[in-house]
């Protein structure tokens, strides 16, 4: 059977492919090369291999080249939409910056104008004050002359009476007696009756002057009302946004500022609630609690300019800078900060009020700077050039400590930023954008 297949094998392939003889020819001989069918079956099969895989190759090559191509086009349409969407951004901030440094300069406008209009709300009450004072010890004098007037009365009334009933003891008494008496008892009428007539002149004055103070009153309770108006407003306006900035930033504010109150020492700290009882007691008036419920404000709004520096919410670059990378994961690990890329040697500042805890080389980091803040903050600074603090130094916000660099596990020129709360890392863009919404 086996026999059979392959006879009717070999007369298919004769026919396919009939047995051919290949002459070569010398001067002296010939010979030939004798080709079998299946070896020329091979030798096509082999050919037609070797024409299909050359096909099939150079139509992947084509395909690779031409997605490449797309490929390439797309990651640089990608590019520059990317490098648009960043100096997009950087405008952005740089106007951000504008209005934020014009905010400030209204802020502290109008911490003037309420620190003035403070004064004179104080002057006002002192005056106030002493017109009270004074309306009551014209009243007191008022009263003690018409007492005195009264007195007088009585007096005048019983000499009247003392000089008729002794008028016949008088006469008896003899001319020059009778002279004496009569002289010294009018000397007496006219000194009582010019007394009488002062008091009165006295008392009159007192009621002018009494009706002029209560005007006088009245015009500097309007006005103080105004003032009471214009504070509480500003303090309204001026308090409510750093509420906000403090919850956007995820703070507390009360906690916030009960630890601020609580560790504070210096100038500018908690301010003392206002009496303006004349007695020395305390004056349940509404102005009284008006002007306390300022003071209250005034004393939430020092104790925020406290914490404001004592918390990150500044940028760590003043220059122009771009931003390359978020907070959040990347390839599946934790890329626990925000980068910012700026020429070699950019000037980086302290974002807050705090201490060194390291200025050095640090793994990947490269050489790294950490500041321990109130509140349970720390921000690091990594891939620095150069480090311009020491361990255990005390800076303020603003404070320039380092300069950009390239150093430890850095692909490029830039600043790794990170904002760390009870050793936890935290977007920094939620303090930076927080403080930019209202600054």
């Amino acid at each position: 059977m086996r026999t059979r297949f392959a006879i009717k094998t070999h007369a298919l392939m004769e026919r396919l492919f009939p047995e051919r003889r290949l002459f070569l020819r010398s001067d002296s001989d010939t010979r030939f090369i004798r080709l079998r069918p299946e070896t020329q079956a091979i030798a096509f099969a082999g050919g037609s291999l070797v024409v299909a895989w050359t096909i099939i190759a150079t139509a992947i090559l084509l395909m690779d080249s031409i997605g490449a191509g797309n490929f390439r086009e797309q990651a640089k349409r990608d590019q520059q939409t990317y490098q648009q969407r960043l100096n997009d951004l950087s405008q952005e901030r740089d106007s951000r910056a504008a209005e934020a440094l014009k905010a400030q300069d209204r802020f502290n406008t109008a911490l003037e104008q309420v620190s003035i209009m403070q004064s004179q709300l104080l002057d006002s009450e002192t005056r106030r004050r002493e017109m009270e004072t004074g309306i009551d010890v014209i009243q007191t004098t008022l009263r003690d002359t018409m007492k005195r007037r009264e007195e007088l009365g009585t007096q005048i009334a019983a000499l009247t009476a003392q000089i008729e009933g002794d008028g016949v003891g008088l006469a008896a008494a003899g001319a020059a007696q009778s002279d004496s008496t009569l002289n010294f008892l009018s000397d007496a009428l006219s000194r009582t009756a010019a007394e009488r007539d002062q008091v009165i002149a006295d008392a009159q004055d007192a009621l002018v002057r009494a009706d002029e103070m209560a005007t006088e009153i009245r015009t500097m309770e309007e006005k103080n009302d105004t003032i009471f108006r214009q504070l509480e407003e500003a303090m309204t306006v001026s308090v409510k946004p750093l509420d906000k900035m403090f919850q956007a930033a995820g703070m507390n504010p009360d906690r916030i500022l009960d630890q601020v109150r609580r560790g504070y020492s210096g100038q500018g700290g908690p301010l003392t609630p206002l009496s303006f009882s004349t007695r020395g007691g305390a004056d349940p008036s509404a102005d009284t609690a008006r002007a306390n419920g300022i003071l209250g404000q005034m004393d939430r709004l020092n104790l925020y300019r406290i914490a404001v520096q004592k918390a990150p919410f500044a940028s760590p670059l003043k220059d122009a800078f771009r931003f390359t990378s978020g907070f959040g994961y990347r390839w599946g690990r934790l890329h626990a900060g925000t980068d910012f890329a700026a020429p070699q040697g950019t000037a980086i500042y302290s974002t807050a009020d705090g201490v060194v805890v390291h200025a050095d080389w640090q793994s990947g980091y490269g050489r790294l700077i950490k500041i321990q803040h109130e509140f349970g903050i720390e921000t690091r600074y990594a891939h620095l050039s150069k480090i311009r603090v020491k361990v255990g130094q005390r800076v303020s916000r603003g404070d320039r400590i380092g300069d950009m660099g390239n150093t430890g596990r850095s692909t490029g020129t830039h600043l790794h930023y990170e904002v760390r709360v009870g050793g936890e890392a935290v977007n920094p863009m939620i303090y930076i954008k927080a403080a930019n919404d209202v600054f």
